[in-house]
């Protein structure tokens, strides 16, 4: 069994070991679940994603509850006469309060190189929660990049459910997928702009999309919408289309924050980013080391973070190298 160490990271840790083992079949026990965060150990969201990625290849699972700072998950063995593991089918999980649905659909996503079935997951929880990418960024920016690289899946949205009371229903359907190699080292010409600026339904009065997104470019596609929720919240999202690439910049709105605060936030970052010679945005970048681990190829990505170095010393234990490379005032990251 595969013993990981998960303080010198969060829940991305957890999320992609999930991913790994399942495409794999290794078993791992993950020790120090987030040793170094505030509140330690899994939360609900790590606790959803363990149990939806279990569902699609059959794991047995322990320790696995909120708070708990280790866990193990060992996939279901594989079949006798021709070595390979039947995974698919379906789950529906409740990952409580805001938890983030993307980042367990994240967890579900690398899983689609292994199925020998469709599997889909319904779960009700945070679309637009804090410290996760919103639901149209996963929509509008991340599905689209990795469908084109080969990746069979579709997402939709029942119920927008904002922080701190979440509510949100979505729909992932992940198919049997052979990835192409990933090569994003060139953005290329920007083809289009969208900016996404959605609220809940009694903001309307207040006109807190339109507020949102009057700090988009002119040369933005602008769409705004209000959208029934458990409680009130907002979300901006700015999706670029390059030649070659997507990227994307959110922001979230707050308690006292300003809406046309929120929009600017999500501009001033893609203007940053069209400043500089990266392919993908700082946040895809360590979110697409798991493909180009699985399926090869190279990245040109903003900066090496935190994200990046803890995720490229995880995948190092389940056995795929992804080298680092400075390159000017980006990295490049290749397998």
């Amino acid at each position: 069994m595969n013993i990981l160490d998960g303080g010198d990271g969060g829940g991305q840790l957890v999320r992609t070991a999930l991913s790994l083992s399942a495409v794999t079949g290794e078993p791992f026990r993950m020790r120090h679940v987030r040793r170094a965060r505030a509140n330690p150990g899994l939360q609900a969201q790590h606790c959803a994603a363990i149990e939806a990625v279990a569902a699609a290849c059959d794991a047995a699972t322990t320790g696995v509850e909120v708070g708990s700072e280790s866990f193990t998950f060992e996939p279901g063995e594989a079949d006798v006469e021709d070595d390979e593991r039947v995974l698919g089918g379906s789950v529906a999980v409740e990952v409580g309060t805001a938890g983030s649905v993307p980042l367990v659909f994240d967890a579900l996503l690398p899983v689609a190189v292994a199925l020998e079935e469709a599997f889909t997951a319904r779960l009700e929880g945070g679309t637009d929660a804090k410290w996760a990418p919103p639901f149209d960024y996963f929509r509008h920016v991340k599905l689209p990049l990795l469908r084109a690289h080969g990746l069979e899946a579709d997402a939709t949205l029942d119920r927008r459910g904002f922080y701190p009371r979440g509510g949100g229903e979505a729909t992932l359907t992940v198919e049997p997928s052979t990835l192409a190699s990933v090569e994003l080292t060139e953005r290329g010409d920007r083809e289009s702009l969208t900016a996404y600026s959605v609220a809940e339904e009694s903001m309307a009065d207040d006109e807190e999309a339109e507020r949102q997104a009057d700090a988009a470019p002119e040369a933005a596609d602008v769409r705004t919408s209000y959208e029934p929720a458990d409680c009130t919240g907002s979300a901006f999202v700015l999706a670029a289309e390059y030649e070659h690439s997507r990227a994307g910049f959110a922001a979230l709105g707050e308690m006292g924050r300003e809406p046309e605060a929120v929009g600017a936030d999500a501009v001033e970052r893609f203007e940053a980013f069209e400043d500089g010679d990266a392919a993908v945005d700082e946040y895809l970048a360590d979110q697409l080391l798991p493909y180009v681990a699985l399926a090869g190829g190279e990245i040109r990505a903003p900066a090496v973070t935190t994200h990046v170095e803890t995720c490229v010393s995880l995948l190092e234990d389940f056995g795929y190298d992804v080298a680092v490379e400075p390159d000017g005032d980006t990295v490049l990251l290749s397998a």
